[in-house]
């Protein structure tokens, strides 16, 4: 490997969006058997919902609700207790339990006053409480949704260890909740460009940082090195790790990554990737700002792993504003 290739010196990212710690999970307290018929309508127990993805939502805050005052659906799991209290947030004091409350359906009638939204479109305005309790509810309701049936005998599996756990009766054997690896790298090559891709299955005009799953086996490292291989054509070295965040969509654990390349021929792979192309900050902020291009939103690792790379807000920089 050449000595004259330039090795990125990015800081490591910040808390991102979805990263935020929201509560003390209480993991011990989960091997009780009576656990959640002790916290439903207790006095303090709080109930969020989430049904098809979404959760009520009152101005801007995800609608916490008195256990003692609704009935308890088939599902339910414990997130945990709030660290500290939260004023702007409905008072909500430090230890309250917090118990999710999975629905098959959207409950507009009893929630007429709420919004049922997703956490891609609510991430970026709620409370950073709120982000991180949402993206724990998304990610195990996922999982519940999805792992109804044992893997093994295809028996019905029931509901354990205050939800986070699924065990069959028929054969005894016990799951867990699962999250898949995924790196997502921004490549620079030794002129300081930003590589950027378009997928297939993106609307014209969509960029974003090239990313994959990890297989099994393979190291993160690796990972980063064959995906953008695979899907661009060029070949990087001194992959760096950067920062993380959940992506329950449907249960991805986004681990952000910057590397340098080697060469500067790229070729999309025609199949998940289309177009691949380098840009100077400045040709970034110019296809932005005209409508050439659009970028990942705010809530994801590919907006930080790009803005971290551009050095600052694209948004304030396509506005007008300084860095």
């Amino acid at each position: 490997m050449s000595e004259t290739l330039r090795i990125p010196t990015l800081q490591s990212f910040g808390t991102l969006p979805l990263a935020r710690v929201a509560l003390d999970r209480g993991g011990a307290l989960r091997s009780s058997p009576s656990l959640l018929d002790e916290l439903w309508g207790a006095p303090a127990t709080r109930v969020m919902f989430i049904a098809q993805g979404k959760s009520p939502v009152v101005d801007g805050n995800l609608l916490f609700v008195d256990s003692a005052t609704v009935s308890r659906p088939e599902t339910v799991v414990y997130l945990g207790r709030t660290l500290a209290d939260d004023p702007d947030h409905g008072g909500i004091p430090t230890g309250t339990h917090i118990l999710l409350a999975v629905l098959e359906s959207m409950d507009s009638e009893r929630f007429d006053t709420a919004s049922w939204l997703g956490l891609r479109e609510s991430a970026l305005a709620l409370s950073g409480r709120d982000a991180g309790i949402f993206v724990q509810a998304a990610s195990i309701a996922n999982w519940h949704a999805k792992h109804i049936h044992c893997p093994r005998c295809g028996a019905m599996t029931e509901v354990v260890d205050g939800g986070w756990v699924r065990r069959c009766p028929a054969d005894g054997s016990t799951h867990y909740p699962r999250t898949d690896p995924a790196i997502i790298v921004a490549v620079v090559d030794d002129a300081d460009r930003l590589l950027l891709g378009s997928a297939a299955a993106w609307p014209e005009g969509r960029f974003s940082t090239l990313a994959g799953f990890v297989e099994p086996g393979e190291s993160l490292e690796a990972a980063v090195i064959r995906e953008v291989g695979e899907e661009s054509g060029i070949e990087v070295h001194s992959p760096r790790y950067l920062g993380s965040q959940p992506w329950p969509f449907p249960a991805s654990l986004m681990l952000g990554f910057i590397a340098t390349a080697v060469n500067t021929n790229q070729v999309p792979d025609g199949v998940e990737i289309m177009d691949v192309r380098w840009f100077t900050r400045a040709e970034l902020l110019q296809a932005v700002r005209s409508g050439e291009i659009t970028i990942p939103t705010g809530a994801s690792v590919s907006r930080a792993l790009i803005e971290h790379w551009y050095g600052g807000s694209l948004d304030l920089a396509v506005e007008g504003g300084k860095l």
